[in-house]
């Protein structure tokens, strides 16, 4: 192995471990601000730091989410107090 391909591994290892996880809040705030039509995609990219491609990632999934959410293909855990209150109906 060159020298040169030792470093680019050390590159993307570092760069691996660096990346930024963004949390489903801060998905949805950087989609919805695009949404709002306040900023472009390229600006909000540039300052959120994260490629173009990522946010067309996290708008789709954003919109696919919405679209089953409004058709009612949602799955969701019953909450204790509902489970509790089905057994008590029984």
């Amino acid at each position: 192995m060159s020298q040169i391909e030792g470093l680019e591994g050390k590159v993307r290892e570092i760069r691996r471990k660096t990346r930024r996880k963004y949390s489903s809040e801060e998905k949805i705030r950087i989609v919805l601000e695009v949404l709002r039509g306040e900023e472009s995609i390229a600006e909000l990219c540039r300052r959120e730091g994260i490629a173009p491609n990522l946010y067309y990632s996290w708008s789709k999934e954003f919109l696919e989410a919405g679209k089953r959410r409004l058709m009612g293909d949602t799955k969701r855990q019953a909450t204790s107090g509902e489970v509790r209150s089905l057994r008590l109906e029984n």
